[in-house]
């Protein structure tokens, strides 16, 4: 993963990725005082809303950005500095949490991070996790992908989305037994008239790194959300047009 986040305006402006990670928690079955690594904690929202839940909490992000927010909004919480594909705890954990990490991981970087989280868990441990899965913002892509070949260039995917059975058989081969597994549709409203631009913006950066310009690339958006106008803009409100991918797999 490779990105430079804007940790202030993904906090107030994005709120909803945290929000949504709430019911992902549900899916933990550990009691009270079980210890909890929350990968990708990015700010630590649910890193607290874990340890709200009496879970023995910790967070792990690879932004000094938005961990430098969380270390300042709940003093009281661990957060570590660390790489999602290339890390050890000092003592393994009850269970591994991640909300909307995964899909930043190129898939042949996949193994490398499930490896980390096997190592990370105690033996039966719960790993529990969502992120965007199969399907995941076509609209959006495909209109960037119109937009980039337009201007000439080749728009290169920046994410990760598997089907359930591609991203069972990785856990499987990493030494887990899958429990729960389910990919849905989640249509997502986004934040005031320029939502999407905004969106794009903050979530699609490596694509434009080919663009010599930045009017160049304020113009190629701007063609690409009028393209999705019609789509993903309904009663004066903008949309992603989210599919996640919700699963629980348990240490071998």
């Amino acid at each position: 993963m490779n990105i430079k986040w804007d940790a202030g305006k993904y906090t107030a402006d994005f709120s909803f990725v945290h929000r949504y990670g709430s019911g992902v928690i549900e899916l933990i079955d550990a009691d009270q005082g079980s210890s909890v690594l929350d990968l990708g904690c990015g700010n630590g929202a649910l890193t607290k809303a874990l340890q709200d839940r009496g879970y023995l909490a910790k967070g792990l992000d690879a932004s000094a950005d938005l961990l430098e927010i969380a270390r300042e909004n709940y003093p009281d919480i661990e957060f570590l500095h660390g790489d999602a594909t290339d890390f050890v705890l000092s003592k393994p954990v009850d269970v591994v949490f991640s909300n909307a990490v995964f899909h930043w991981i190129d898939a042949q970087r996949q193994p490398d991070m499930l490896r980390c989280v096997h190592d990370a868990l105690k033996p039966s441990g719960q790993f529990v996790f969502e992120f965007g899965g199969h399907g995941n913002n076509r609209l959006i892509h495909s209109a960037l992908d119109s937009v980039f070949a337009q201007y000439g260039y080749r728009y290169e995917m920046p994410f990760y989305f598997p089907t359930i059975g591609e991203y069972a058989a990785l856990l499987e081969s990493a030494g887990f037994r899958v429990v729960y597994a389910v990919l849905f549709d989640r249509p997502t409203e986004l934040k005031g008239e320029n939502g999407l631009k905004d969106w794009i913006n903050m979530f699609v950066k490596t694509p434009f790194s080919v663009v010599e310009t930045d009017s160049t690339k304020a113009s190629m958006i701007e063609e690409a959300v009028e393209m999705l106008r019609r789509d993903l803009y309904r009663e004066g409100k903008w949309y992603a047009d989210y599919v996640r991918i919700r699963m629980k797999a348990i240490r071998l």
